[in-house]
């Protein structure tokens, strides 16, 4: 499995994701300026990261400029047909500006920028601890999406706390049903406000994020035609 990691004008998380996968994890990585257009070097085995940071100054709004980048059209026929693709924080923003995800992520509840650890968790997983650093984090799609997102096994991870209790005190961004991450129908394209490429470092203190990667693999892999074993991260 090879990862392509995308380069946008103010970036700020590509090198950390690219170490992640790289130094700690043993991926293959290759990174791409946002101006590439060819991603004929990966299949549909594959994974292409939209990093976290601050796509063009997050001018206008956050993901709303960096979805016209001319890799983006290549990006969005890779996905149609099934290659995975995963974005984390302004990823994440850039993912449902380009529709690829649905909803939108607002301003946080508290109208400030929040980095900190919180806690997330699988609907029957363990909570595990990722940092988080956004200021629109706040996850927002209308009652009767969200249902069918939840109906459909979408909604992957929650906010909770420490104990795995989703409360509204753990709720880190004033999200819609405390949601931190989502995947589409298919389940190819993921998107997740928290960083799990900062919490895979055992001189970190923290290797939570390692299992977010592998719940991210390992939903896709157990609900896609194209894969047939689950994907074990070193």
């Amino acid at each position: 499995m090879k990862f392509g990691v995308i380069v946008f004008p103010g970036s700020n998380c590509d090198r950390d994701m690219q170490f992640a996968l790289q130094n700690e994890l043993g991926y293959e990585v290759v990174m791409l300026w946002h101006k590439d257009t060819d991603l004929s070097m990966f299949s549909t085995q594959d994974c292409i990261v939209l990093p976290g940071g601050f796509s063009y100054g997050d001018y206008l709004r956050c993901g709303a400029i960096a979805r016209f980048s001319p890799l983006m059209q290549p990006l969005i026929r890779f996905a149609e047909k099934g290659g995975m693709v995963l974005g984390v924080c302004n990823g994440f923003q850039i993912l449902c500006e380009s529709h690829l995800l649905p909803g939108v992520l607002l301003r946080n509840s508290n109208q400030q920028f929040i980095g900190k650890n919180i806690y997330m968790k699988t609907e029957k997983g363990e909570p595990l601890k990722i940092p988080i650093a956004h200021g629109e984090g706040r996850y927002y799609a209308d009652d009767k999406l969200l249902d069918e997102m939840e109906s459909g096994g979408q909604v992957i991870w929650k906010y909770c706390d420490a104990e795995g209790n989703i409360t509204p005190e753990s709720n880190p961004n004033g999200s819609t049903r405390s949601i931190a991450g989502i995947c589409n129908k298919e389940r190819n394209v993921f998107g997740l406000m928290p960083h799990p490429e900062r919490a895979v470092s055992e001189s970190l203190a923290n290797t939570d994020g390692r299992k977010l990667f592998q719940q991210i693999f390992n939903s896709r892999t157990l609900h896609s035609v194209n894969r047939q074993s689950v994907l074990a991260l070193p």
